[in-house]
């Protein structure tokens, strides 16, 4: 007779006030997850990066409920940025424009970039997560003490943060953090761990900042075969701030969201494609899919049960899911078709 888990007692507590379902299940994995850390006694370090881990995360999801709803952009950029320097003022005047079309800026927190993006978006638009440096001096002085601020001490935790909140990005030219922050953006989009949004690398006018980043990517990393030429898609260059907060914004003219069900994407859209722009669109992308063609659909039932976006458009089939930088072409057909109001 196998013996009672006494931890089991415990999880069913703290669960008893959640209804069965999704939020549920994952609270019982997250805490077995963690009863079983703790288990297998690991070295003081090993609970310490877990628990101040999670427990930094935890002060981030709490900082943005305050904001869900509303769509956010992270801005990127070197803390070194000068005043005078005219890429703190494309940076202030990017964050601007977007602030006026009802969007949040999210940024590090720090000098430079970061704070040329919320002293344009202001402080009641403004969001931030900081990184504890031995060398900075915490929050600018844009959001310091506000209720939309977080510190957090590790870059892996932050960096989650600075993404998963966000349906945009803006990259600013900076040293080894914001290469490092918009590679591995550009990383996850590739790789389907991040869902599709627009990327935009920001230069001035004069200033090849990325268009010599680009020149490396082609010929260094897409002529050897070590990514996609599709894959240079998945980000725009411009020197234009008009060009890039039209990026953002158009990015959602006519696409919302996707999610999978089963080994289907479901593209959630404002307008369903015509039946001509079906076909049209099926002979473009229609390596896309594994079987079948692109079809538009129903809801699904699991998007029923959790009512997810039911009173959107949809088009689905099986993604070949090795395909991300056409993927974000198929999403800019979808954005540019025109449909009968």
């Amino acid at each position: 007779m196998t013996s009672a888990d006494p931890a089991d007692e415990l999880i069913a507590s703290l669960l008893v006030d959640l209804p069965a379902g999704a939020d549920r299940r994952y609270s019982e994995q997250l805490l077995r997850a963690a009863v079983e850390v703790v288990r297998q006694r690991p070295q003081t370090l090993d609970l310490k990066i877990a628990a101040a881990a999670l427990e930094e995360m935890g002060d981030a999801f709490a900082m943005f409920v305050s904001s869900q709803g509303v769509p956010k952009v992270t801005i990127f950029g070197s803390a070194r940025t000068k005043p005078d320097d005219p890429l703190y003022a494309v940076a202030r005047d990017v964050a601007h424009q977007l602030a006026a079309q009802g969007w949040m800026v999210i940024t590090g927190a720090g000098p430079g970039i970061m704070q040329a993006g919320m002293e344009g978006a202001g402080r009641e638009n403004s969001i931030g997560v900081s990184i504890r440096l031995p060398f900075e001096q915490g929050a600018n002085s844009v959001i310091a003490g506000d209720e939309k601020f977080v510190s957090m001490k590790y870059f892996f935790t932050r960096k989650l943060m600075l993404v998963k909140e966000s349906k945009g990005f803006v990259c600013l030219p900076g040293g080894f953090g914001t290469l490092d922050e918009t590679f591995e953006l550009i990383t996850l989009t590739q790789t389907g761990k991040g869902l599709p949004t627009p990327i935009v690398l920001l230069d001035t006018p004069g200033d090849p900042y990325w268009e010599t980043v680009d020149e490396f990517i082609r010929e260094q990393l897409v002529d050897r075969g070590l990514v996609s030429a599709a894959d240079t898609n998945l980000y725009l260059i411009t020197d234009s701030s008009e060009v890039a907060v039209n990026e953002i914004v158009g990015f959602y003219r006519n696409y919302d969201s996707l999610r999978y069900v089963g080994d289907q994407i479901v593209i959630r859209l404002q307008h369903a494609p015509t039946t001509e722009q079906l076909v049209a669109m099926n002979a473009q992308f229609g390596h896309l899919s594994k079987k079948g063609p692109i079809i538009v659909s129903q809801p699904f039932e699991l998007e029923r049960r959790e009512n997810d976006r039911l009173d959107l458009a949809r088009i689905s089939f099986p993604f070949v899911k090795h395909g991300y930088g056409d993927l974000r072409e198929l999403i800019d057909y979808c954005n540019s078709l025109s449909f009968a109001i």
